[in-house]
């Protein structure tokens, strides 16, 4: 096995990831039982180094950038085996997350896989050159054109959440730009990532086109990854504080960067909105447990209609079943970690130190035995300067912010420094987009709508990040323009 095939998947031994040597493991724990479900490889910063040769070598010696049928064949065969081994796709995200089974059929592992095949759909009729004509500049005319250019070598950093989604998100279009890819998988969810690297080798890419590192402490790979020259694009999706300072280690050598970071998105139902339609929305955020970055959180709600809100909320949430042995039918299941549960918890505490009124939940479910479990938890009366309107959670906690009047409501919800997602509730349909025109966010549902899909560009205003990912625009994040001129 030579270096650059070393770097495109780990080895298998025995049916368990591990490194050539069969050394430098990890444990993993289960987010159901607290107990090791499995090992992973254990990459160290000499693995990161190979893999990024690789990558580069790829790139910089190999048609893998300007050959876009060959590129389009090799991707469409990778595609091909993520609908082929979907079954073992599912294990793995159901073992790294701890996510339900109606989740792992849907938004965890089986939508993911059935948008991967958008961005190649797109390679297909991309247009890479394009003239556009002649201009005179000091006597000399010249025909112009504009050819559209792979990047280069791409570090892919991913969270645990939703992990299939967002490796798939970010590595499917850089490498159908033509990018060459490293990706760096959160050490909670080694797995499907693992997995995906034996697919894309099984399926015939290039050494050193795809490289998957996972590792049990991954902050000096991901800080080599966003300082080294070697790579020419950075996309992060994480917290607002690690994306700082990945957008710092990437200056130094002036690398483009993409950031999908956190989130504390308004639901805001005006006043002439059907509030038991609007409210019935409020289950999202115990969807994945709350572990996700466009959830909305903050529900706004005109103030004289409060106490009705709260009642119904309630009753909502009250009637989520989560926790049970058949999870085909739930949304809720365990946070990723105890860490993270206790994360929650000391969330929920600063609410009631606070002053906010604490009306359903906010404890530890006594109806589970096993799991990272926290009950869906709802704060009323909340002021948007409070802790847990500002910061955020990343679980099933809702607050709710009454106000008066829409001018206060948009001043709230775009009192943030995030601004990643929204949802508008209104009599019409022409009234909540104009309230949308004015919020400061990358999506917004409107009345029910939902704004996923692999075409829809997806990314965030202010600290949320900078730059889009899925449709054209996130395509466009792994290219270079050049521009030439030839003398007519």
């Amino acid at each position: 096995m030579t270096d650059a095939d070393y770097a495109v998947a780990k080895l298998y031994i025995d049916g368990q990831l591990c490194d050539a040597e069969g050394q430098r493991l990890y444990d993993n724990v289960s987010p159901l039982t607290e107990a090791v479900v499995g090992r992973a490889a254990d990459a160290s910063l000499a693995d990161a180094h190979r893999a990024l040769d690789a990558a580069r070598q790829a790139f910089d010696h190999s048609d893998w950038s300007r050959d876009h049928s060959y590129r389009l064949e090799c991707l469409r065969r990778f595609v091909a085996g993520l609908h082929t081994h979907i079954d073992w796709l599912r294990g793995a995200v159901a073992a790294d997350t701890g996510t339900t089974q109606m989740f792992v059929n849907g938004p965890q592992c089986d939508g993911p896989v059935s948008m991967a095949s958008w961005p190649l759909n797109y390679l297909e009729g991309f247009q890479w050159q394009r003239d556009i004509g002649d201009y005179e500049v000091m006597g000399i005319t010249s025909r112009r054109r504009v050819w559209k250019e792979a990047a280069g070598v791409v570090a892919a950093i991913s969270p645990w959440n939703f992990p299939i989604q967002i490796n798939l998100a970010k590595c499917i279009p850089a490498l159908a730009a033509g990018c060459t890819v490293v990706l760096k998988a959160a050490p909670e969810t080694p797995w499907s990532a693992s997995v995906l690297g034996k697919i894309a080798a099984d399926a015939g890419l290039p050494a050193g086109v795809f490289n998957v590192l996972t590792a049990s402490d991954p902050a000096e790979i991901g800080e080599l990854l966003s300082r080294d020259p070697r790579v020419d694009v950075v996309s992060f999706t994480g917290s607002t504080a690690v994306g700082r300072q990945v957008m710092k280690n990437a200056a130094d050598t002036v690398k483009r960067v993409f950031l999908e970071l956190g989130g504390k998105s308004a639901m805001v139902v005006l006043e002439d909105a059907d509030l038991a339609t609007a409210l019935f929305g409020t289950f999202s955020v115990c969807a994945h447990s709350g572990q996700g970055c466009a959830i909305t959180t903050r529900l706004l709600v005109p103030r004289r209609k409060l106490a009705e809100a709260e009642e119904l909320v309630k009753a909502y949430l009250g009637g989520l079943s989560y926790g049970s042995e058949d999870t085909s039918g739930e949304m809720q299941g365990p946070l990723i970690s105890a860490r993270q549960r206790d994360r929650v918890l000391s969330y929920i505490e600063k609410g009631k130190q606070e002053g906010a009124k604490l009306i359903f939940g906010g404890g530890v479910p006594s109806h589970i035995e096993r799991g990272f479990f926290v009950e869906p938890t709802v704060f009323s009366e909340v002021d948007n300067s409070m802790t847990i309107a500002r910061e955020e959670i990343f679980g099933p906690v809702l607050v709710m912010i009454p106000y008066d009047g829409e001018d206060e409501a948009l001043q709230i919800a775009n009192d943030s420094i995030y601004g990643l997602s929204a949802a508008v509730y209104a009599g019409s349909d022409e009234r909540a987009l104009d309230f949308a025109s004015r919020l400061r966010t990358g999506t917004v549902n409107i009345n029910g709508g939902n704004f996923l899909g692999p075409d829809a560009p997806f990314g965030g205003y202010k600290q949320s990040g900078v730059g889009r990912e899925m449709g054209p625009e996130g395509f466009e994040e792994y290219l270079e323009t050049k521009t030439l001129a030839l003398a007519v």
